[in-house]
């Protein structure tokens, strides 16, 4: 007799089945998320990474050398793409008052942009505005992805993480990966600093 016909309960506690088999791990803080997870999944990557958290500042101080990293990848035929909030606009600033920490949200998303500057003329490499994720991060790598939900007054690495892989049509990943296209669409180029359609 099958097991999941004499222990139901123990198989479906253990064993995900359903949606909830594209969520890897969940972790309470994102800064409880070990760099491996976040390299591994950076070096793997051969098709897609999306970056769309607010600043992205963290990036550039937990990850050597990511500049050249990224400008490897987009060599390779990876298609980068970067959203980031406007660090002059309204959003930011109620956000940054929120937060009232000394290093303010426009200033760690100036920093990105310093980082990004050198990576403006490359091939597979794109960088846009957008200040409809301000609570809600979303790092793509190909089929797999990590999530922030932000908290209240909280900054990201104090707000919890999910990582997901693709396994479903219309799942936890494929809804998320909706959300970053739409920001996407709707963003200004940063470097053109002009609306965009595409």
């Amino acid at each position: 007799m099958d097991e999941s016909v004499l222990w139901p309960d123990t198989i479906r506690n253990t064993v995900k089945t359903g949606p909830d088999r594209e969520v890897l791990t969940v972790y309470p803080y994102r800064s409880a998320c070990p760099k491996s997870v976040w390299r591994s999944l950076i070096t793997n990557a051969t098709s897609t990474i999306v970056l769309a958290g607010y600043t992205n500042y963290f990036l550039w101080l937990e990850h050597p050398n990511f500049a050249t990293v990224l400008k490897r990848k987009a060599e390779q035929g990876c298609r980068i793409r970067f959203l980031v909030g406007d660090p002059d606009s309204e959003v930011t600033r109620r956000r940054e008052q929120v937060e009232a920490v000394p290093l303010t949200v426009s200033t760690r998303i100036r920093i990105t942009l310093a980082e990004l500057d050198p990576l403006k003329n490359l091939s597979g490499i794109e960088a846009r505005f957008g200040d409809e994720h301000i609570a809600l991060s979303v790092f793509q790598f190909d089929d797999e992805m990590l999530v922030t939900p932000h908290l209240a007054n909280l900054v990201g690495h104090d707000s919890p993480m999910l990582h997901l892989k693709r396994r479903q049509d219309d799942g936890l990943y494929d809804r998320f990966t909706y959300h970053a296209n739409e920001l996407w669409q709707h963003g200004r180029d940063i470097w053109n600093n002009e609306p965009t359609t595409t």
